[in-house]
């Protein structure tokens, strides 16, 4: 069974970046037919789509974010990373990484991670 863990910090200041790494096992992000993403839910707000790594190593953004998201990918450890610069206090939400197969349907989640952006 694929299982999936986000880490990274709970807590970036204004204007930094925020970080979180994606660490899948269980399934492979390379050999195995599926699009590696990151999603988001902003509180009282519903989940928006950041953008994903496929099994291939290509990468799709949310147009409204692609100018300040990195998602990239560490095969040697099954991880995947999403970098998202210059936040601000509207980028406070909950995180989760998923999978995504190629029917668009999110079969597999990460518990999710609270990231707070605040001075």
């Amino acid at each position: 069974q694929v299982r999936q863990q986000e880490s990274g910090p709970g807590l970036v200041k204004p204007s930094q970046t925020l970080s979180l790494t994606c660490t899948v096992s269980g399934g492979s992000i390379t050999t195995d037919i599926y699009y590696w993403s990151w999603i988001r839910q902003p509180p009282g707000k519903g989940l928006e789509w950041i953008g994903y790594i496929a099994f291939s190593g290509s990468t799709r953004y949310s147009p409204s974010l692609k100018s300040r998201t990195s998602i990239s990918r560490d095969t040697s450890k099954n991880q995947f990373t999403l970098q998202l610069r210059s936040v601000t206090p509207e980028d406070t939400a909950v995180y989760y990484c998923a999978r995504a197969s190629v029917t668009g349907e999110y079969n597999y989640w990460g518990q999710g991670t609270q990231v707070t952006v605040s001075s």
